[in-house]
């Protein structure tokens, strides 16, 4: 589920996301329907339990942004650094790319960020079954899974949706797939909740992340969704 799992960040041009759909997903309603009204019970792997209680012990309170399928955490520390106030998590399921990072940037990393490796899903039941509250919760490029095929990995389209909404706060995401974001704002409305979606001017100094300058560079529109979850 996390974003990386597209192809690597790269600085050549990019290629616009393709896809069998014209439109939302005809199965978008029923599906999302479904996972607001289920839950799964599949154990948890204890290394994603305890990924969540390190991110909760680094917190010490503080309002708390994940950074979901942060890949190697750029944006992470992007985020650390533009909110001073909180504590940003970035969570990937990929050691390889968090330690990227770390390696790279080992200078410059922020003390209000933390970059944990767990699994997604399990992450975000285990946060709400603990009954955590988060500030922001960002769902930054690409994954958008464009097969038709593929709508149940989608973030909208997981049975873990309905414990992503749970966690409250803020949610923005952000595509080169309008499909795709529209189909979260419409899954987001179906759960009652509201959310605004318009498309995103960035630059290079003002990207998010590696994939938000590439697609930028590549001429791509960009689109930005956001939306408050009740607490």
């Amino acid at each position: 589920m996390n974003r990386t799992l597209q192809p690597k960040q790269t600085t050549s041009l990019s290629r616009s996301v393709l896809s069998g759909q014209s439109g939302a997903h005809s199965n978008l309603q029923r599906l999302v329907e479904k996972h607001l009204r289920t839950r799964s019970s599949r154990p948890y792997a204890p290394h994603n339990v305890d990924a969540f209680h390190a991110v909760v012990n680094a917190a010490k309170g503080r309002d708390l942004i994940l950074d979901a399928g942060c890949g190697t955490g750029d944006s992470t520390l992007v985020l650390a650094r533009r909110h001073p106030q909180a504590f940003v998590a970035g969570i990937d399921k990929s050691a390889k790319r968090l330690d990227m990072l770390a390696k790279a940037n080992a200078a410059q990393r922020e003390p209000n960020a933390l970059l944990v490796r767990a699994d997604l899903v399990d992450f975000f039941r285990i946060a709400a079954a603990e009954g955590a509250r988060v500030y922001k919760n960002y769902f930054l490029y690409p994954n958008p899974w464009p097969k038709p095929a593929h709508l149940q990995r989608r973030w909208h389209g997981a049975a873990v949706f309905r414990e992503i909404l749970e966690l409250g706060g803020e949610i923005e995401l952000r595509s080169n797939w309008k499909i795709y974001a529209e189909e979260f704002a419409m899954a987001l409305n179906i759960a009652g909740i509201d959310s605004e979606l318009r498309p995103l001017v960035t630059t290079d100094s003002t990207a998010l992340t590696p994939f938000e300058k590439k697609y930028h560079a590549s001429g791509h529109s960009l689109w930005q969704l956001c939306a408050t979850c009740p607490a």
